[in-house]
């Protein structure tokens, strides 16, 4: 009799219901969109959802890790020659000094950043102090011109200052970095730009959490001569001897030559071990945010699972209940 009941009820409602289940209004950023919907009879499809994203976020983990593994390789075989080559450019500075705040005509400046992204903000942090140093030395007098070194400070330089770039050079950390290759760098920087002061601007590496912007500034002979009449530190040039036949003139040429290429190796050095370490450093906060993620899925996950176990368990009382009545 109920089953009978039962039956002429559906008859009755039956141009009531909807061809197409009715899907239920979910707040959840992990509610299924139409694409994410399966077939009609398919059910939980929520569950299936939550389940490829937590797949979509271990797959990711995987990746920063490996990505942080890579970077600290590559850290410990850069800071050795780092740490080496700060003792070239050094006795430098003690003889002709580092003035950055030197008034000169022609201002170059030098941005070294890396070609690669995924290191935090050490590149944009370059590109800043380098638009500073622009507006600082620029005026109606002075000439102030860009020099680029890797594909990261190019992009954000050439949205807005692209006039005043003189040259560019990327892909500087294809090969593994040496003096020979960096030297060759600085003298075509030398021969195709002219210059009375070269800026250069990079991050200095002291731990993997730590480095920090630096700006060396290189002199053109002329205006080392000049400052040494001035008096000051460079005034010292005088007091040493000059032996052979080279002049004061050619003598500053070369050491000036020597010093800037001395300076562009450690720079080129120091921030390709800020870079590793600042990926190190974003690929472990990734790795960390990743796993917090999992975690909150891992939940979602349960909760849902245990909600769609729960309402087939009242569907079924449910039915047996109707029929018994």
């Amino acid at each position: 009799m109920a089953m009978a009941a039962l039956r002429r009820e559906g008859r009755r409602f039956a141009p009531l219901i909807s061809p197409r289940p009715i899907t239920a209004f979910r707040s959840s950023p992990l509610a299924p969109t139409r694409e994410d919907e399966g077939p009609i009879g398919v059910r939980y499809i929520s569950t299936q959802v939550v389940r490829n994203r937590m797949k979509s976020v271990k797959n990711i983990q995987k990746i920063t890790k490996a990505m942080k593994m890579v970077a600290a390789s590559k850290l410990r075989a850069i800071q050795t020659k780092a740490e080496n080559s700060r003792g070239l450019w050094q006795p430098f500075t003690a003889l002709l000094g580092d003035t950055p705040s030197v008034d000169v005509k022609k201002n170059v400046i030098v941005t070294v950043s890396s070609d690669k992204g995924l290191c935090g903000g050490i590149n944009s942090t370059s590109v800043k102090i380098s638009k500073a140093l622009h507006k600082l030395n620029s005026g109606p007098e002075n000439e102030t011109k860009y020099v680029i070194l890797g594909e990261k400070a190019k992009a954000q330089l050439v949205r807005d200052s692209k006039k005043y770039i003189e040259l560019i050079i990327t892909e500087l950390q294809k090969n593994p970095l040496s003096y020979t290759q960096v030297s060759v760098l600085a003298d075509d920087i030398l021969k195709n730009v002219e210059f009375d002061a070269l800026r250069i601007v990079f991050n200095k590496f002291h731990s993997v959490v730590s480095f920090l912007p630096t700006v060396s500034t290189v002199l053109s002979p002329e205006i080392v001569e000049r400052e040494a009449e001035a008096g000051g530190k460079l005034g010292d040039l005088d007091s040493y001897e000059i032996e052979g036949g080279e002049t004061k003139g050619e003598i500053l040429q070369n050491l000036t030559e020597f010093q800037f290429s001395c300076v562009m190796f450690n720079a080129v050095l120091e921030n390709a071990c800020s870079e590793q370490g600042a990926r190190m450093s974003a690929m472990d906060s990734s790795s960390r945010n990743a796993g917090d993620m999992l975690d909150r899925l891992t939940l979602t996950y349960n909760r849902t699972r245990q909600a769609s176990i729960t309402t087939e368990l009242i569907e079924i009382i449910s039915g047996a209940s109707a029929l018994e009545g």
